[in-house]
C-alpha cells in the first residue's frame, strides 16, 4: 500500500497488515491478527549483530546481498562491543562485529561460514519509542506491541485513561476535533466524552525490514484518506551500489509484478 504520513509530503510504500475492525498483536516479532498467527513475508528482515574473526570485504557483502547503505556504517565500535558484552581475545583485542539486516536465508548463509563466531538478534533496547509516544507508561516495542484495536468507520468505542493516548491522534488530527484529557476526564469539543464514533476507516502498515522501518509502530494508524494506492509492478529498479546507468539496472526486477500477498 502507498500512503502518506501525517505531513502529507512524502509517499511511503508499506505492507498493509491490519484492516479496519481488526485486533492486532506483535509478540516476539510474530504478528497476530484477530488471534491468528500471520505468516511472515518471505524476505522479512531483522537486525543482527554478526561477530567474525576477520573483516568482511565489499565482495562478501555483495555476495550475501547486503546493500552498501546497510553495510557502510555497520561496523560496531569497541565501546559498543563491551556494552553488548562481547569477550575480548587474549591480547585484549576484539573480533569484528557488524550490525546487519538479514533475511532467514542470509542468516543461514552466514551460519555456514567458518569465520563467523556468533549471530545475535538485535534486542529491544535499540528499537526506539513506539506509538503512542504521549503515553508515559508505554512499554510496547517494535517486537512486542499491543494488543490494539484498529478503528472502523461508524464503530463506537469506550474512551478511558488506558486507550485515549492510542486514539488521540485520530480524534484530533484526522477527524478534526478538539480533544482534552487527563486520566479518565476526557472532553471532545468541550463536552465530556466516554465514547467516540469514528468517521473513517483506519489501517495498520508495517515494512518488511522490520527493524529499520518507519511504519505504524511509530506513526500510528493510517486513515483511509491518506492511502494513495497499491503498487502493481516495478517499472525500473537500480542498484545503488554500482556505477553507470546500465550497470545499475536490476533486470531481474524490471517490469516484474509485485505480489500483494
Amino acid at each position: 500500500i502507498v500512503w502518506r504520513p501525517v505531513d502529507r509530503r512524502e509517499n511511503y510504500v508499506k505492507r498493509c497488515v491490519g484492516l479496519p475492525g481488526d485486533n492486532l498483536l506483535i509478540s516476539d516479532r510474530n504478528l497476530y491478527i484477530n488471534g491468528q498467527l500471520i505468516e511472515a513475508p518471505e524476505h522479512i528482515q531483522f537486525n543482527y549483530f554478526v561477530e567474525t574473526t576477520k573483516a568482511f570485504t565489499e565482495k562478501t557483502f555483495q555476495t550475501l546481498g547486503v546493500s552498501k547503505s546497510d553495510y557502510e556504517y555497520s561496523m560496531v565500535s569497541t565501546d559498543w562491543k563491551r556494552m553488548l558484552q562481547y569477550q575480548s581475545n587474549e591480547d585484549g583485542s576484539y573480533n569484528f562485529v557488524y550490525k546487519l539486516p538479514l533475511t532467514a536465508a542470509m542468516k543461514s548463509q552466514l551460519e555456514k561460514r567458518n569465520d563467523v563466531v556468533s549471530i545475535k538478534l538485535e534486542d529491544e533496547r535499540f528499537g526506539g519509542r513506539t506509538y503512542p509516544q504521549t503515553k508515559a507508561d508505554n512499554k510496547w516495542t517494535r517486537d512486542n506491541y499491543g494488543p490494539i484495536h484498529i478503528p472502523a468507520k461508524g464503530e463506537t468505542i469506550e474512551l478511558n485513561a488506558d486507550n485515549i493516548d492510542l486514539y488521540a491522534q485520530i480524534i484530533r488530527n484526522y477527524e478534526g476535533n478538539k480533544l482534552e484529557y487527563s486520566g479518565d476526564d476526557i472532553k471532545i469539543n468541550g463536552e465530556a466524552a466516554s465514547k467516540y464514533t469514528f468517521k473513517m476507516d483506519y489501517y495498520w502498515m508495517m515494512g518488511d525490514n522490520r527493524h529499520n522501518s518507519a511504519d505504524s509502530r511509530y506513526w500510528g494508524f493510517v486513515p483511509e484518506d491518506h492511502i494513495v494506492g497499491k503498487p502493481i509492478f516495478i517499472w525500473l529498479s537500480l542498484d545503488d551500489d554500482k556505477e553507470g546507468f546500465f550497470n545499475r539496472l536490476r533486470t531481474e526486477r524490471i517490469f516484474k509484478r509485485i505480489h500483494n500477498d
